[in-house]
């Protein structure tokens, strides 16, 4: 029997399907998280063979220590994940240590993190980039500046979402980004006037999309947290064969594994010289690990099948052998903020689509910031009834 760790697998909360995945098809699947265990779920809780409480997961010494102690209780340990972007890394280093041959070691994890580091792959999958800089010296900034145009857009190196991204406008501003910021850590590029699409799915062992969506996102993150606002975005499961291509090539490139992939792109919304025509596509960066918040769970509404046990298909056989339980529906997700008053009160919303909603809730607080508070995820037969149900669900109180 094949050992399987996953890392933190009880976040986001229905993440435990991950493991039930993997118990169906023979795994011994062993867990180790943050919080105590009486606080992850019974479900989880009834398909972990075990689970080890490691209150300073931070620490990878600790970590290690309860990895450890697995392999020397279990034996060989086949297989480390969890899904997740931020433990990226110390999954990547559990696997060097423990000489575990599936998936990338530490000295690969850089190409999943770094901005700089990406933009070598999409060049080896021959999709375009925008141009860029990585400097801490203000007149090689400014020789870029010149080179491009204003707008600029400054974002961490290595960094998740949109935390600490900034729009740069002018000369006055860049000089006040550079005596602000330790800007060693950051790449500037062109800023690019485009709406961001992105190719999701999970990859085979030769490195190809085994099933797929894409996903739109009207608004950008680096929108929704800098200014606060309402979060909803689109899965559709009919992709462009330009945006099905790009990804194609970048998973080739980036050799992906056996694992979830979400890759990002820009659609120009305009001509941009010395970049592309409109409606071109741009590669923005990669996150090889399952989309945020509960987009899982839209990826399977959108397809009609069940996301987890075709990943745990994936793993176990490096193939799917599910079968579509319903018709592919265009899905839809949707963030209120508690700061906002609304039109529409939120149980009243829920009676009106309660055929088409398929999940409800709060989001953690963890992840609030850049997806709002109380979230609504529902499934339409079309784009047009899903995006009616978005406004419905945004459309603000007025107040005389």
């Amino acid at each position: 029997m094949n050992n399987f760790v996953i890392i933190s697998p009880h976040f986001p909360s229905t993440y435990w399907r991950f493991a039930e995945a993997l118990k169906k098809n023979g795994f011994n699947v062993l867990g180790i998280g943050d919080a105590p265990y009486n606080e992850i779920s019974p479900e989880l809780r009834g398909v972990l063979t075990e689970y080890y409480y490691c209150p300073k997961m931070n620490d990878y010494s600790e970590l290690y220590k309860a990895f450890a102690f697995f392999a020397f209780k279990y034996g060989k340990i086949d297989w480390v994940e969890s899904n997740n972007e931020y433990w990226l890394a110390s999954d990547a280093r559990l696997r060097s240590d423990f000489n575990i041959k599936t998936g990338i070691k530490s000295q690969e994890v850089i190409a999943y993190k770094a901005k700089t580091e990406m933009k070598k792959y999409f060049a080896e999958a021959d999709v375009k980039v925008a141009r860029y800089i990585k400097t801490a010296l203000f007149d090689e900034a400014n020789e870029f500046a010149n080179k491009v145009g204003y707008p600029l857009f400054a974002k961490p190196d290595i960094g998740v979402g949109a935390n600490s991204t900034y729009r740069i406008n002018n000369r006055n501003e860049l000089d006040a980004f550079f005596f602000k910021k330790d800007v060693g850590d950051y790449i500037i590029e062109e800023y690019i006037d485009g709406t961001i699409y992105s190719f999701d799915g999970i990859s085979n062992s030769k490195y190809e999309p085994v099933v797929f969506v894409k996903h739109y996102f009207p608004i950008s993150n680096a929108s929704v947290v800098n200014n606060l606002s309402e979060d909803y975005y689109y899965s559709f499961y009919k992709v462009e064969d330009d945006l099905k291509n790009a990804g194609k090539a970048i998973l080739q490139a980036f050799r992906v594994y056996k694992r979830f992939f979400h890759l990002e792109f820009f659609r120009l919304n305009v001509d941009k010289e010395g970049l592309g025509k409109k409606s071109d596509l741009i590669a923005l960066e990669v996150n090889m690990r399952p989309p945020g918040g509960f987009s899982t769970d839209m990826i399977a509404a959108c397809l009609g099948m069940d996301i987890y046990q075709v990943w745990a298909d994936i793993i176990a056989f490096d193939e799917n052998r599910q079968e579509r339980s319903g018709a592919p529906k265009i899905v839809a997700e949707v963030g209120r903020r508690d700061s906002f008053e609304y039109e529409t009160p939120l149980e009243e919303i829920k009676r009106r689509y309660h055929e088409q909603i398929i999940m409800s809730g709060r989001y953690a607080p963890a992840i609030s910031v850049g997806l709002g508070n109380d979230f609504l995820i529902a499934k339409f037969d079309s784009y047009d009834e899903s995006h009616q149900f978005v406004l419905e669900v945004l459309k603000h109180h007025e107040t005389l």
